[in-house]
C-alpha cells in the first residue's frame, strides 16, 4: 500500500547549504499495516522459524561456547557493512593479544560492537526497558570503549559517544546538497526519539513483535540520531528487542549477513517507505530476512553439533592421550582460535599434557597451527572457523 510520504520536509542549513531534512511521522503507520494474504503467511513463517531457533538454542549443550563465536560473527558482519576490513579470525586473534597485519582501528571497532551488544543484553536481562537511555548507553560503549589493554583510538573526534547529535548529518553524497537522504534536523531528534520510545513501549496496539521490530528499525535509521554508528546500533537493536520481548532467550538472530547480501534492495526499500509509505514491501523483505536468517542459524548450530560429535569420536579412539585431548577440544569449541597458554588455563592441564593434546589434534587434522613458531603458538579449530566464516570475508 502506498500511503504517500511518511513524514514532512523541513528546511535546514548544513555545511553552508539549505537542504530539505526529512522528519518522520510517529509510528505506527496510518492507515495501519495490512497484514493479509502473502504478508500474513510471511509473518507466520518468520515467527515459526524464530521459534525453532529459540528451541534449538535451549538444546545446545554448550550454549555459552556457541554464542561466544556466533556473536563475534555478527560483530564482524555488521562492522563490514560500515566499511571495516576485519575478519572473524582477526577479531579472535585480537582478543588473544596477537593482532595480525590489519588496521588496528578496524579490529577495535568490531571488538567494541561485541561489548555494546553484551552491555545491552545484560541491561535487558536485568529488567531495564528498551528506551532512549539504553540506546544511548549502547552507542556510548560502541564508540568510546578502548580495548582492555589500551589499544585503539578511544573516543573519535566529534562522534559524541552516547549522545544524540547536535548537528545536521546526511547519508550518501559528498556534502548535504547532493546527499541521497538528509535525516531530521538535530533540534527534532529528541522529539522523534521520544515518539519511537513510546512505540517500543506499547503493548496494546495490536502490532506483532516482529512487525514492531521491522517498523522501529526503519524509524531509527530514518532519524539517524547519532553522528556515527547509526547502522550498527540499528541492527543490534533488532536483536535486543526480540530478547527483551522473550521471543528469543539467546541473541542468535542477526540480520547483518542478509542485509550485506541485499544491500541495494535494503536502501531502496528504506527510501520507498519514506517517499511512498510502502511499509508492506519493506515488511516482506524484513520478514523474509528473519525467516532465512533463523533457518540458517538453526542449520549452523546443527552442523556444528555434528562436527563436534564427529571429532569427539575421533579423539576417543586415540588411547591414553584421549582424555587430555577431549579437554582441549572442549576449550576450542568455546574459543576456536587458542594459544597453548590459553588452552592450559582453560583446561587446567600441565604444559606437557596440553602441548601433547594439541599436537594430537593437529595430527588428526582437527586443528591447524597458525604461526609456524616453536613458542607462543596459536591453533585454529579449522572446520568450526570455516563454518562460521561463511559470508564474513571482507
Amino acid at each position: 500500500m502506498k500511503r504517500g510520504a511518511t513524514g514532512t520536509f523541513q528546511n535546514t542549513t548544513a555545511g553552508g547549504e539549505t537542504v530539505n531534512a526529512f522528519v518522520p511521522a510517529p509510528l505506527p503507520p496510518v492507515p495501519p499495516i495490512a497484514l493479509d494474504g502473502n504478508l500474513q503467511l510471511l509473518l507466520e513463517s518468520a515467527v515459526l522459524a524464530v521459534g525453532r531457533l529459540d528451541s534449538v538454542s535451549t538444546l545446545l549443550p554448550d550454549r555459552a561456547q556457541f554464542l561466544y563465536a556466533y556473536v563475534r560473527k555478527e560483530a564482524v558482519l555488521s562492522s563490514q557493512i560500515e566499511g571495516t576490513q576485519s575478519s572473524l579470525s582477526d577479531l579472535l586473534l585480537f582478543e588473544l593479544d596477537d593482532l595480525p597485519g590489519v588496521p588496528i582501528d578496524d579490529v577495535v571497532e568490531v571488538s567494541n560492537y561485541v561489548a555494546a551488544l553484551e552491555h545491552g543484553l545484560k541491561r535487558v536481562r536485568n529488567g531495564f526497558p528498551l528506551s532512549n537511555r539504553l540506546i544511548r548507553e549502547v552507542h556510548g560503549v560502541l564508540l568510546s570503549r578502548k580495548h582492555t589493554d589500551g589499544r585503539g583510538s578511544g573516543k573519535g573526534p566529534g562522534k559524541d559517544p552516547g549522545e544524540f547529535r547536535r548537528s545536521q548529518n546526511w547519508i550518501g553524497g559528498s556534502r548535504p546538497g547532493n546527499a541521497a537522504f538528509v535525516p531530521p534536523p538535530h533540534t527534532a531528534v529528541p522529539d522523534c526519539m521520544q515518539a519511537l520510545e513510546q512505540f517500543l513501549d506499547a503493548r496494546d496496539d495490536g502490532v506483532p513483535m516482529l512487525v514492531r521490530a521491522a517498523l522501529a528499525h526503519v524509524q531509527f535509521e530514518t532519524i539517524h540520531p547519532f553522528i556515527d554508528g547509526n547502522g550498527r546500533v540499528g541492527r543490534l537493536f533488532v536483536t535486543l528487542q526480540l530478547c527483551e520481548a522473550g521471543v528469543l532467550h539467546e541473541p542468535l538472530l542477526y540480520l547483518s549477513l542478509y542485509l550485506k547480501q541485499h544491500r541495494s534492495r535494503y536502501y531502496e526499500l528504506l527510501s520507498r517507505v519514506r517517499e511512498d509509505g510502502d511499509w508492506e514491501e519493506w515488511l516482506r523483505f524484513f520478514l523474509e530476512g528473519v525467516r532465512q536468517t533463523a533457518e540458517e542459524a538453526v542449520a549452523t548450530a546443527q552442523r556444528l553439533g555434528r562436527v563436534f560429535a564427529k571429532h569427539h569420536g575421533q579423539i576417543e579412539t586415540t588411547g591414553r592421550r584421549a582424555g587430555s585431548a577431549i579437554r582441549v577440544h572442549d576449550a576450542l569449541k568455546g574459543r576456536p582460535i587458542l594459544s597453548l597458554a590459553e588452552a592450559r588455563r582453560l583446561t587446567q592441564l600441565s604444559f606437557p599434557a596440553a602441548s601433547s593434546a594439541m599436537d594430537l589434534l593437529v595430527e588428526l587434522g582437527i586443528v591447524k597451527e597458525l604461526t609456524g613458531r616453536k613458542r607462543n603458538r596459536f591453533f585454529a579449530y579449522r572446520q568450526y572457523l570455516a563454518t562460521l566464516d561463511e559470508g564474513t570475508k571482507p
